[in-house]
């Protein structure tokens, strides 16, 4: 019976600092390698980022076609999108001018489009 596979935290939960990869194994013959491995930056990614990323790429970039699929709005498509290249480090925090008026995020969550903690976030970035 195979155990689930759970995804490897990214940071250390004693000091926050970023984990690296020390060993890896084989499944197969029991082969095991020990060192100093490449940090995987897609795989501090949580399963909604990472289903977004999935989605953006099978939409071959369309936040239009994001948008409808995550049944949100275009402006919380590209607000995930670019919290997304942020935490990737493809893109800068000055990048990250928030889009959405407090009354277009606040009728987002009365919608149900937009989760609490999502606009929590949104609407710290407007006080900033």
């Amino acid at each position: 019976m195979n155990s689930p596979i759970h995804r490897a935290p990214a940071d250390c939960p004693v000091c926050g600092g970023e984990l690296i990869t020390t060993r890896v194994g084989c499944r197969t013959c029991g082969s095991e390698l020990a060192g100093e491995f490449a940090h995987c930056g897609f795989c501090g990614l949580d399963d909604r980022e990472t289903e977004l990323l999935r989605v953006f790429l099978a939409s071959r970039g369309n936040l239009r076609e994001v948008e409808k699929h995550l049944g949100v709005s275009y402006p919380t498509a590209r607000a995930r999108f670019t919290a997304l290249l942020i935490k990737l480090g493809l893109a800068g925090a000055e990048q990250a001018v928030p889009t959405m008026t407090r009354e277009q995020i606040l009728s987002e969550v009365a919608s149900g489009a937009l989760a609490p903690d999502e606009a929590a976030e949104l609407l710290a970035g407007l006080a900033d």
